[in-house]
């Protein structure tokens, strides 16, 4: 029989900050006559930016976070880097460079027509 001690006030102070960062966790996702505004909050202090002329093309996508990307968040495997805080749907964006980013959305469709509104 394996016996634990009680927890300390510092591992306690540590698995609710972690809690309270996971549970904080939201993607701000904007879109603007010179690219697209993607601010993971919050994890950056500054927004990414990807301007149009990066754009090769964009779709609506579902995807699975876990085997694609190994979990939410800002996640990168090679050639790719994903944006999502929940959910199974989002985005593709493949740049010119042939690099794909993936942006999470609970209203992927709606973010894809205020693409084409503004892209244009």
């Amino acid at each position: 029989m394996i016996a634990f001690g009680p927890i300390s006030w510092g591992g306690l102070v540590v698995v609710g900050a972690v809690a309270m960062l996971l549970y904080s966790l939201r993607l701000e996702t904007e879109v603007r006559a010179d690219g697209i505004y993607l601010k993971m909050w919050p994890l950056h202090r500054s927004v990414r930016r990807i301007p149009w002329s990066e754009v090769e093309r964009y779709e609506s996508t579902q995807y699975s976070p876990l085997q694609e990307f190994g979990g939410w968040g800002i996640r990168w495997t090679p050639g790719k880097l994903a944006y999502n805080v929940s959910g199974d749907r989002g985005i593709r964006i493949e740049r010119t460079t042939g690099r794909v980013v993936l942006v999470g959305s609970q209203r992927p469709e709606e973010l894809v027509r205020a693409i084409d509104e503004v892209a244009q």
